[in-house]
C-alpha cells in the first residue's frame, strides 16, 4: 500500500518559507510504502470504510486482513476465521485448501460491522461481522457445469444438479440454498420429484440412484444396478413405487421397487444408449428414447413388457410427455420436433427449429452462425403446464417456445449477452483476427484469460509453473428445462447458473410506505383525480374504515379489474378481508361480486401458492360467498312463487 503526499522533492521546514524553486518541483509522490506480508500471493480486491478509518484487503490466497489507518495496524488476520467458516461450509467435493480460492471482491456495509466477500471460482458469498467473529450470511451455488432442474409439486423450491457431485434446494421466493447433499461420489447427472409426498430421487455417474427424504434431509434408499454403470436419466413413477433409470453404457432400462429397494427388471430392446425417460403422469406408460434412432413405449406394470419401436431419422436427445398423457415430444439430433400420438403410435405434427436454434458464432467457428451446420439440435424439451406449448433448449443462448397446435415459434428467449462466453457474439470483430487465428485463442506466455500469469500456477511441490495446462472458454448452453406446476413461471440449467424466469412479480416494496404526506384531505383529491389505486393504498395506509368504505364504494364498476390487477401484493390481504366483510355487511351485490371475480381472476396463482398464510382470507371470502348465495336464492324461490301467485290470479 502507498501513500501519497502532494509535496516537493526538497526538504521544508514548518518555519521555512517555501521557495519558487520548491513551488515549481510540487507535485503527488509516494511518502510511504506499506506490506501486507503475504508470501506468494497478489491483492485481489481492497475497501475502505471512511468512517470506522478500516481497510480489508483480499488476496489470492483465500486470506483477508482488517488494517487501521492511517498507521496501517494490523487488528487481526482473518485466517482462521476464513478456514473456520469458508471451508467447513464448502462442502470439500475437492481435498483442498479454502486458501487456494481467491477472493474477488470485497466491501462494507454502511455501518462498517458487516464484512461481504465473493469467490467466483467456488461460488461463494459470504457476510462476515469482524467484531463478533461470526457469519451472519453464507451462500454457496455449484462451482461445476449444471447438468438438471427440477420444480418440487407446490412449485416453492428447485432442485439443481451438477458435475461437481452436489445437489442443492433452493427456495424460489428468496433465492437462497436451502440444503445441499453430498453423498454421490460422482457427477449428478439428473434429477425428478415424485409426484406425491416430498421425495427426490437423483441419479449419478458413480453408478447408483438415490433417493432422499426433503422433510428430514436424508437419503433413505439407495439403487445400484447389478453391474456398474453410469446412469444419466431418470424417470420416477407418479405414485413414487417404482424408479427407472437409463445409461450411455447400457442399452437397457432398468427399474427398482422404492418400497423394497430391490432391482425388479431390465427392459431390453432399444440398440443404442438411452437418452431419456419419461413417465406419463397418468402412470399408464414409460417412454424412452434412443441413439439408436427409435423411441419405445413400454407399460412397466403390464404382464408383457414388450413394445414396438417408433422410427425417427436421427439420434434422439429428449423426449416430454403432454400432462394429459395422450401425446410425445421428441427431439433429435438433426434439428427436429416431432409429436406423436400414444394411442395410435402414429406422428402427428413436426417442426424444423434448426434456424430458430441457431446461436452466436464461436472463434473457432470459420463460418456464421447461421450458415453452420454445428450445434443446431435441441437437447431438452418440456412442455408447459397446461400443454398447449413447449419450451426447448440447446447449445445455444436461446431458448425457445412453440405453439404445440399451430407450430409456430411464439418467443425466442436469449440467455445471456455475457462476451466471456462462446457462442454469445452474432458477428466476430475482424480486428481480433491474426496470421495465426483468433488472438484469444493464442496462447500469451505472460498473462492468462483470467488475468493470471500462466507460470502461476501451482504443482505439488513446485512454486512455479505448469505450462502444459491449458485455458478454455465455456460455452453458453441449456442443459436442462422444467416449468412450473402452477404454469407461471420456468426455470433453465445452464453455462450462466439457474435462471428462472416468471410471470409473476415477487416484489413486496411499496414506494407509498416512504410517503409521509398521506392524509384524508390527500386521499380525497386522489379521487376527485380519478387516481383510485392510490387512494385505495393510501385508504389501507390511513387504516380507517370510513376512509376505506368511500373509496371502496366511490369505485366504478368499469375501473375495479383495472384496480384489483394492480393492488401491491403487500396489500392483498387486507383488501381480501375487507371485501369479504363487505359482502356480508352492505347491500352492494354487483359491486361486491365484481371485486372478488377481479381479485381472483388477477391474483388467482399468487393465492393459490400462498394458500397457507392467506387462509384466513380466503375462508372468510368462502363464507361470504357462501352467506351470499343462500340470500339470492331465497331471494329468487321467493320472487318465482310471488311470480306463480300473480299469474294465477
Amino acid at each position: 500500500m502507498f501513500q501519497w503526499l502532494y509535496t516537493s522533492d526538497q526538504s521544508i521546514d514548518q518555519d521555512q518559507t517555501i521557495s519558487d524553486e520548491a513551488v515549481s518541483s510540487m507535485r503527488w509522490r509516494i511518502s510511504d510504502r506499506k506490506y501486507f506480508m503475504q508470501p506468494n500471493a497478489k491483492t485481489r480486491c481492497v475497501a475502505y470504510h471512511d468512517v470506522s478509518k478500516l481497510l480489508v484487503a483480499g488476496f489470492s490466497n483465500g486470506i483477508f486482513g482488517l488494517y487501521e489507518m492511517p498507521g496501517f495496524q494490523m487488528l487481526y488476520s482473518l485466517r482462521s476465521a476464513l478456514y473456520l467458516v469458508l471451508f467447513c461450509w464448502l462442502l470439500t467435493f475437492f481435498e483442498t485448501s479454502i486458501s487456494q480460492s481467491n477472493i474477488d471482491t470485497v466491501t462494507f456495509n454502511q455501518s462498517g460491522d458487516w464484512l461481504a466477500f465473493g469467490s467466483s471460482k467456488f461460488g461463494q458469498l459470504l457476510v462476515w461481522e469482524w467484531a463478533s467473529e461470526s457469519y451472519v450470511l453464507k451462500q454457496q451455488g455449484h462451482f461445476d457445469s449444471l447438468n438438471s432442474v427440477t420444480y418440487s409439486p407446490d412449485a416453492h423450491r428447485i432442485v439443481s444438479c451438477a458435475d461437481d457431485g452436489k445437489i442443492k434446494l433452493w427456495d424460489t421466493q428468496s433465492g437462497f440454498c436451502i440444503a445441499t447433499f453430498t453423498e454421490h461420489s460422482g457427477a449428478v447427472t439428473a434429477c425428478e420429484y415424485a409426484k406425491r409426498g416430498n421425495i427426490l430421487f437423483t441419479a449419478s455417474l458413480d453408478g447408483s440412484l438415490r433417493a432422499w427424504d426433503l422433510i428430514r434431509y436424508r437419503n433413505f434408499r439407495t439403487f445400484t444396478a447389478p453391474s456398474l454403470l453410469s446412469f444419466t436419466s431418470i424417470a420416477v413413477d407418479p405414485s413414487g413405487e417404482v424408479v427407472c433409470a437409463g445409461s450411455s453404457d447400457s442399452f437397457d432400462v432398468y427399474t427398482w421397487s422404492v418400497q423394497t429397494g430391490q432391482f425388479l427388471d431390465q427392459l431390453a430392446g432399444h440398440e443404442g444408449p438411452i437418452a431419456s425417460l419419461a413417465f406419463a403422469a397418468s402412470g399408464e406408460f414409460l417412454v424412452s428414447g434412443s441413439w439408436d434412432h427409435t423411441i419405445r413405449i413400454w407399460n412397466v406394470f403390464g404382464r408383457t413388457q414388450t413394445s414396438e419401436p417408433l422410427q425417427l431419422q436421427a439420434d434422439i436427445t429428449d423426449v416430454a410427455i403432454r400432462p394429459d398423457s395422450k401425446q410425445i415430444a421428441v427431439s433429435t439430433l438433426d434439428g427436429q420436433i416431432t409429436f406423436w400420438s400414444v394411442s395410435e403410435a402414429t406422428q402427428e405434427a413436426g417442426m424444423d427449429g434448426r434456424r430458430d436454434i441457431s446461436g452466436g458464432r464461436k472463434l473457432e467457428d470459420r463460418r456464421t452462425a447461421a450458415n453452420s451446420s454445428e450445434n443446431k439440435a435441441f437437447r431438452c424439451i418440456v412442455y408447459s403446464a397446461d400443454g398447449s406449448c413447449i419450451f426447448a433448449g440447446g447449445e445455444s443462448k436461446y431458448i425457445c417456445l412453440y405453439d404445440v397446435r399451430s407450430g409456430n415459434l411464439v418467443q425466442k428467449i436469449t440467455l445471456s449477452i455475457n462476451l466471456s462466453l462462446e457462442g454469445t457474439q452474432e458477428y466476430l470483430n475482424s480486428r481480433g483476427l491474426t496470421e495465426a487465428g483468433p488472438a484469444a485463442l493464442l496462447d500469451d506466455p505472460d498473462a492468462a484469460a483470467d488475468g493470471e500469469p500462466r507460470n502461476s500456477l501451482i504443482l505439488p511441490g513446485a512454486t512455479r509453473g505448469d505450462m502444459s495446462k491449458r485455458h478454455t472458454r465455456p460455452e453458453i448452453r441449456v442443459s436442462a428445462l422444467h416449468c412450473s406446476p402452477m404454469g407461471r413461471a420456468f426455470c433453465v440449467a445452464s453455462t450462466e447458473g439457474l435462471l428462472i424466469y416468471s410471470l409473476d412479480s415477487a416484489v413486496q416494496f411499496d414506494p407509498l410506505d416512504l410517503d409521509t404526506d398521506i392524509t384524508p384531505i390527500s386521499l380525497s383529491k386522489a379521487i376527485d383525480e380519478k387516481d383510485y389505486l392510490r387512494a385505495l393504498v393510501m385508504a389501507f395506509r390511513l387504516n380507517e374504515k370510513s376512509l376505506i368504505d368511500q373509496v371502496y364504494e366511490r369505485i366504478p364498476v368499469t375501473n375495479v379489474k383495472l384496480v384489483a390487477k394492480n393492488v401491491p401484493k403487500v396489500y392483498l390481504a387486507p383488501l381480501l378481508r375487507y371485501v369479504a366483510q363487505a359482502t356480508e355487511e352492505n347491500a352492494y351485490v354487483e359491486l361486491n361480486c365484481c371485486w372478488l371475480a377481479a381479485l381472483l381472476s388477477a391474483h388467482g396463482s399468487y393465492l393459490k401458492d400462498n394458500a397457507t398464510s392467506l387462509s384466513s382470507e380466503l375462508r372468510s371470502m368462502l363464507r361470504a360467498v357462501s352467506r351470499m348465495q343462500l340470500d339470492l336464492a331465497k331471494l329468487t324461490d321467493y320472487n318465482t312463487y310471488a311470480l306463480d301467485y300473480l299469474l294465477s290470479q
